[in-house]
């Protein structure tokens, strides 16, 4: 199975005021994709932030999804005609959850982390 964690920091880039956007992808519990990077636009809330981060991820999931589908794994859940992450939650192909900071790998993406949460 397939899983995406993101986060995103809001205005953290000290110069342009730009947000970083961060994502972590496991399949079968072990992390394949990962990603922090600085978001290409000024976020105006962090709601915003967070939804470029969910969209970036989402890209990296649907391509992943079909590179495994090559290989001749299925996945009957999601179709891959569907891009964009309003139209994917529309469809009811995966859904948003709030995934507390002890539980998401995707936080070292975006911030500096203890070595005991590692």
């Amino acid at each position: 199975m397939l899983l995406g964690c993101t986060n995103a920091n809001m205005a953290g880039d000290v110069d342009f005021k730009k947000s970083t956007s961060g994502y972590l992808i496991t399949f079968s519990g072990g992390v394949v994709s990962w990603q922090s990077r600085l978001q290409k636009c000024v976020a105006l809330s962090t709601t915003e932030a967070e939804y470029i981060a969910i969209i970036e991820a989402s890209k990296e999931l649907l391509w992943m999804k079909k590179f495994l589908q090559e290989l001749g794994l299925q996945f009957k859940h999601i179709d891959v005609r569907y891009h964009w992450i309003h139209d994917a939650l529309e469809m009811k192909l995966f859904c948003l959850e709030k995934i507390h900071i002890d539980g998401n790998g995707s936080d070292m993406m975006t911030k500096p982390i203890p070595i005991e949460k590692l």
